[in-house]
């Protein structure tokens, strides 16, 4: 067995503080590659790499609150990644694809610096496009639900290449998407249009699909959040969700999306922070081995990375600790942590791996399994040999012109026209007043109303998602003057009464009335009758994300683009799946 001697976090942390990085743990280089397959240099690997080094690859850190933004990676990053052998990292927010690919850059060269050299899977959230964690000059496709309302899965597979090629070039090789969640609760706060719809199949046919075209395009794909996070009424990153649902529930709605992606050949899954009493009623999924390794492995036939989401989110934290949910999540048939917190978590989740290794909680064994696991997808996704980008490549191919007209055309596809009582589309004359009143990106969709035309626009933003009566009336007395009225509604479960308020104010004016939702298409249902039109474009999610590209394609068809979307989910009893009018 390897030597058991452990650089402790007082010692990682004291040569951080003397030097800047620490002096490195005491590990065998593995050895060169060259001429041998990939599972034959994986068993080198494995001969070669001592205990500590193994076990770092089992760790995903952070760079994010370690460092300004526009910043280059910090200090502790370099310490992570050449004395705990961190074999990935998860990496939030780059200002511009060209720092993207730098950023990533410097983290790859450190690993190639480190004793063994085994570069770095690099990865991040990009579930609408490269814009999601890129801060300027990405391209933004539909969330899921809109592109599920598109009907075609061939819309999600070219999103979900378009978003291989962007990211790539800038040095990401792991993407935590597509979402597998069915969306059966409509008060759900964190999945809603995050997810394809409510229909097992057809999130099952278009998990699938994404998997499919990611993979094919040389970005590891991961399914989330397993086995399903589509009915829980908490938020995980804040609470610990618990769903009561029955074991033919899950069976029947909430795993068919999973098993369509293992079918189709993911190479990863994120695991769910939610107790499901059906299977284990004491533990999140997480943590359970009954999920992960019973269900998930055993069962489904699964065998690639399992990664947990992040461990610093809530319901993690507050009732396990990051440390000993580590050790318990690896224990339970985990292969990655996501170890999202500040940089003593980060080293705390090492520690307490190690600890779990020194105390014959963890065996040797089950820690290679893990390993093996790592680094065949670094073998199968080209990290092992082609681990640097060109900057230069970014700019050309992140957010070019045709990606993104591209994306506009997805999300025009998905646009679900409700109902039209005769007010759609809208004249565009120069000589017509439009209101543009609501609580969300309001800038946005009265720039892309005046870009459709000439007309005078009138603007009223809400102070917040729940509009007071004050600026109802407001909203009334403007639409007075208006010749139609968009109303813009967002919720992230239930619709505020404020904003309802805004909708009924407005239409008593006798001014024409067009329900934009923006959110969850959950909101048309509670709509007062007297609303004349309304619309669904999937655009803005849990935490008020900008989607211009949704935006301003809902815009379009309020001005006579064909609407072709048809509803992924019920609105109550008013509207079936697949319900869309047309123009």
């Amino acid at each position: 067995m390897a030597d058991r001697t452990h650089p402790t976090r007082r010692r990682v942390i004291e040569g951080l503080a003397a030097t800047g990085i620490a002096a490195s743990v005491s590990g065998v280089a593995a050895g060169s590659t060259d001429g041998a397959s990939p599972s034959g240099a994986i068993d080198g690997y494995l001969e070669q790499l001592s205990i500590e080094e193994k076990i770092g690859q089992l760790v995903m850190v952070t760079t994010r609150g370690l460092t300004d933004p526009h910043e280059l990676p910090p200090q502790e990053t370099k310490t992570a990644i050449q004395n705990l052998n961190v074999g990935s990292a998860i990496i939030y927010n780059q200002t511009s694809p060209a720092y993207a690919a730098a950023y990533n850059n410097v983290l790859q060269e450190w690993a190639m610096e480190a004793d063994p050299e085994i570069p770095l899977l690099i990865s991040a959230d990009f579930e609408y496009g490269s814009e999601h964690n890129i801060d300027v000059g990405g391209t933004t496709h539909p969330r899921k639900m809109g592109l599920a309302a598109s009907g075609s899965t061939d819309n999600a597979a070219t999103s979900a290449e378009i978003t291989a090629e962007e990211i790539r070039s800038m040095g990401f090789t792991w993407n935590f998407d597509p979402g597998a969640d069915v969306n059966t609760n409509p008060a759900n706060p964190v999945i809603g249009i995050r997810s394809y719809g409510s229909e097992p199949e057809t999130v099952a046919e278009f998990t699938e699909a994404q998997v499919e075209a990611y993979q094919d395009n040389d970005v590891l794909a991961t399914p989330k959040h397993f086995p399903g996070h589509g009915d829980t009424d908490h938020d995980s990153h804040y609470d610990l969700p618990i769903v009561t649902y029955d074991e033919a529930t899950l069976r029947d709605v909430h795993l068919p999306p999973f098993q369509a992606a293992i079918d189709a050949g993911a190479g990863a899954i994120m695991t769910a922070h939610v107790i499901v009493e059906a299977i284990d009623d004491q533990r999140p999924a997480t943590l359970s081995p009954a999920v992960l390794t019973g269900l998930l492995r055993d069962e489904m036939g699964f065998d690639g990375i399992v990664v947990t989401d992040a461990m610093s989110m809530d319901a993690i934290e507050d009732h396990w600790g990051t440390s000993d949910g580590a050790r318990m999540a690896i224990e339970a048939g985990a292969d990655v942590i996501m170890a999202t917190g500040t940089w003593e978590d980060q080293v705390d989740t090492y520690d307490a791996l190690y600890q779990a290794y020194s105390d014959g909680e963890l065996t040797e064994e089950r820690i290679d399994e893990s390993v093996r696991r790592v680094l065949e997808a670094k073998f199968e996704y080209g990290v092992m040999d082609d681990y640097l980008v060109d900057p230069e490549d970014a700019i050309a191919t992140v957010g070019q012109r045709s990606h993104r007209e591209t994306a506009a055309d997805l999300a025009r596809d998905g646009i679900t026209l409700i109902y039209n009582d005769g007010v759609l589309p809208l004249d565009p004359s120069p000589n017509e007043t439009i209101l543009v009143a609501g609580v969300e990106d309001l800038v946005t969709i009265r720039e892309a109303v005046e870009s459709e035309t000439d007309a005078t626009t009138l603007q009223l933003a809400a102070s917040s998602h729940d509009p007071t009566p004050t600026e109802a009336d407001n909203a009334a007395a403007l639409a007075a003057d208006a010749d139609v009225a968009i109303v813009q509604t967002y919720s992230q479960a239930t619709i505020p009464d404020g904003q309802l308020a805004v909708l009924e104010s407005v239409a008593n004016t006798g001014t024409p009335v067009v329900g934009l939702s923006t959110g969850l298409p959950y909101d048309v249902g509670s709509y007062p009758n007297a609303v004349d039109a309304a619309i669904a474009s999937y655009a803005i999610e849990r935490w008020q994300s900008r989607n211009a590209t949704a935006l301003e394609a809902a815009v379009s068809v309020l001005f006579g683009a064909q609407p072709g979307g048809q509803l992924p989910v019920p609105i109550g009893d008013q509207y079936d799946v697949g319900h869309g009018e047309t123009y």
